[in-house]
C-alpha cells in the first residue's frame, strides 16, 4: 500500500501509475480533485483525496479515511511541491516565499504526521520526502525553491535519526531535472534531464533498496558533490550568470 502527495500530475502521478503497475493499492491526494481523477482512470485499487497539504487537519482526514479504508501504507510518499521563480527586493514574492516553505516544507510534516505512530506500532513502514539537487546550493532567482528544499532535507534527516531502531525508515529523495509541468517552463539548459516514468522507477528502486538518501540520476549526485565542494567565489562566479526560472507565476 502506498499513499502519495502531489499525485495528480509530474513526478506524482509517476510514481502513481509505476505502483500501479506492481498492482499496490494506492491512496493520491492533491489539490485538484478533476485532474486527481483522471491520475488512473480504470484503476480499482486506489483512494482518492482532494487536499490542500498546507492543511494539515484535512490531510490527517485523508490519512485516517485511507487507513480505514485500506490499512497501514507500506510506503509514504511526500511529493506536493511547487517551484517558481522569486527574488527578494520584490515586496510582492513574500507572499511567495511563504507558500512555498509553506507546501515544500511544511506539507511534508503535515503528509507524514498522521502515520508516525501506526508505523512506529507496526514497526514497519517507509516515509519518503521528494526533496531536490537545487536544495544542496541556493541557485538565484530560486531563493524560495532553494531554500525549501535545504530545509526539506534537514527535516528529513532529522526525522530519519529520530525514528532510528524504530522499524521506521526515512528516505530522502533529491531528483536532478524531470520531465514536468515544474520544468517545462524553465528558459536554461537542464542537463541529465529523466522522463517522468524513468524517474519514478529509479525512486521506488531507491526506496526498495532501504536508502537514506538518494539522488536522482546518479550524475546529478556527482555534480552536487562537485557544488558542494566549490568554494564560495567559484561557485559564486560560476552561477552569476545562470538562467533563472521566471517570476509571477501563480501557485
Amino acid at each position: 500500500m502506498v499513499f502519495i502527495t502531489g499525485a495528480s500530475s509530474g513526478l506524482g502521478a509517476a510514481l502513481a501509475r509505476h505502483y500501479a503497475g506492481r498492482g499496490a493499492t494506492l491512496g493520491l491526494l492533491a489539490r485538484r480533485a478533476e485532474v486527481l481523477a483522471d491520475t488512473l482512470p480504470g484503476y480499482a485499487a486506489v483512494h482518492l483525496y482532494s487536499a490542500d497539504v498546507t492543511h494539515p487537519a484535512a490531510v490527517a482526514q485523508a490519512a485516517e479515511q485511507f487507513i480505514q479504508a485500506a490499512g497501514i501504507p507500506d510506503i509514504v510518499i511526500g511529493n506536493a511541491g511547487v517551484s517558481v521563480g522569486t527574488l527578494t527586493e520584490h515586496a510582492e514574492d513574500y507572499a511567495v516565499f511563504k507558500r512555498v516553505i509553506e507546501i515544500n516544507l511544511l506539507g511534508l510534516v503535515a503528509t507524514f504526521q498522521p502515520f508516525v505512530d501506526a508505523m512506529r506500532a507496526c514497526r514497519a513502514g517507509r516515509l519518503v520526502g521528494i526533496a531536490s539537487v537545487a536544495g544542496i546550493r541556493g541557485l538565484p532567482g530560486a531563493g524560495a525553491y532553494s531554500s525549501s528544499k535545504a530545509a526539506a532535507i534537514a527535516y528529513l534527516e532529522s526525522l530519519r535519526v529520530e525514528l532510528r531502531g524504530s522499524g521506521v525508515r526515512v528516505c530522502t529523495i533529491c531528483p536532478g531535472y524531470i520531465e514536468t509541468p515544474m520544468t517545462a517552463i524553465n528558459p536554461y539548459p537542464m542537463p541529465f534531464m529523466l522522463p517522468a516514468a524513468e524517474a519514478a522507477r529509479r525512486i521506488a528502486k531507491a526506496i526498495d533498496a532501504g536508502v537514506g538518501y538518494r539522488v536522482v540520476p546518479w550524475q546529478m549526485g556527482a555534480v552536487a558533490k562537485m557544488l558542494r565542494l566549490l568554494p564560495n567565489p567559484v561557485f559564486d562566479s560560476l552561477f552569476a550568470r545562470a538562467g533563472r526560472k521566471p517570476r509571477g507565476l501563480k501557485l
